[in-house]
């Protein structure tokens, strides 16, 4: 049994190891570098953490029958005028013991949850290194499509490139 939830400040200690574990295991998901977070210090994650649970943006935390935080999704809205009517899904992540059981998907529904009940809000964006096929699988199983690459999104220390799918969900067609 997995319980979704927004995350609190009382969970900033479960949330950064998993973080931590996630930005260390797989480098090549996220735009954030393992070690150039841990030498910033808490305090700049913290601050980016806490205003998950704020105004519009969230952070849905995936917790196991052992109350064991397993899996984590960020949602941000924007604030200039123009571009209200979007939000981006960020830091998508489960812990490969977790994998298979749908955790994902039910992280993904509450973030696209949170966004149908934003006034105003017509879309969302979420993005994914190309070669990873699940992640692109699961994106698009919940109705989101590709509209482009963003070749070399990334160049990881070893010199790796890692190309990302953009992806979108229009939430009023």
């Amino acid at each position: 049994m997995v319980t979704i939830r927004p995350l609190t400040d009382d969970d900033w200690t479960v949330w950064w190891s998993l973080r931590l574990r996630a930005l260390a295991e797989h480098p090549d998901a996220f735009g954030q570098d393992h070690d150039e977070i841990v030498a910033e210090g808490e305090q700049p994650s913290h601050q980016r953490f806490s205003s998950g649970s704020t105004g519009l943006n969230r952070v849905f935390g995936a917790f196991d029958a052992a109350s064991t935080l397993v899996g984590v999704a960020g949602i941000t809205g924007r604030e200039r005028r123009k571009q209200r009517h979007r939000m981006e899904i960020w830091g998508v992540y489960v812990a490969p013991e977790s994998r298979g059981m749908g955790v994902g998907r039910r992280l993904l529904d509450a973030c696209i949850g949170h966004a149908r009940n934003v006034d105003g809000v017509r879309q969302v964006h979420i993005a994914a290194a190309s070669h990873n096929g699940a992640a692109v699988a699961l994106y698009e199983s919940c109705g989101f499509t590709r509209y482009g690459r963003e070749p070399r999104a990334l160049i990881l220390p070893d010199g790796r490139e890692v190309d990302e799918d953009l992806m979108v969900l229009m939430l009023d067609r």
